[in-house]
């Protein structure tokens, strides 16, 4: 278990991690689930409309976020007149998740402080993971245990499972148009997955 704010988690302080799918000393090792398959980002992309749709969210928050820095579009930042944000999937699925934090009541530092942590996990480990957070402190837990161990040292009070998350963003962006980044062409009812798809049969 580790906090990415300042509190305690089920017994000590876990300083936020630098990075890397590894356990902290004396983690429990979650049984990994299957992750979910990542799209590729650096082909497809999501216009601001579509992103706020599928995170739930509104144009006026999306590009705050953008302005401030806390959840910036991956594939390609506005830059100039005319130039459209693109978001990755992985940048939709942190909208929704920041969202889902606003909303429960955490801390804007802490937020900060949980965007950073996500862009630091691989995908295996987006999918088992849950964000636990008492409204002051955001945890990251990997396994059920840490997750009942944190509720019953008071700390947990909502979570949040990001690998359901991450498949409601999917099933959103399915119904949804993406884009060609290479040749702007529009992508409709574009499922997330099916670009890595051709990507990996044309590796074959």
């Amino acid at each position: 278990m580790r906090s990415t704010g300042e509190g305690t988690a089920a017994g000590g302080p876990y300083p936020l991690p630098g990075g890397g799918a590894g356990s902290a000393p004396g983690q429990p090792v979650a049984t990994r689930a299957t992750a979910p398959e990542e799209p590729a980002s650096d082909d497809v992309g999501y216009r601001g409309p579509t992103a706020c749709a599928a995170a739930g969210i509104t144009y006026r928050q999306l590009d705050y976020w953008a302005r401030t820095g806390l959840v910036e579009p991956s594939v390609r930042p506005a830059h100039g007149s005319g130039n459209q944000r693109l978001y990755s999937f992985r940048d939709v699925v942190v909208l929704k998740i920041v969202k889902r934090l606003l909303d429960t009541g955490v801390s804007l530092q802490n937020i900060r402080t949980a965007v950073r942590h996500l862009g630091l996990r691989e995908v295996a480990d987006l999918a088992q993971m849950t964000l636990m957070s008492d409204g002051a402190t955001v945890y990251e837990c990997t396994s059920p245990d840490e997750v009942v161990d944190l509720l019953q040292g008071g700390q947990g009070v909502f979570g949040i499972a990001v690998g359901v998350v991450w498949r409601d963003v999917e099933a959103a962006l399915s119904q949804l148009h993406g884009e060609r980044v290479d040749t702007g062409e529009t992508l409709t009812r574009h499922h997330p997955g099916d670009e890595l798809a051709r990507r990996r049969n044309r590796a074959v």
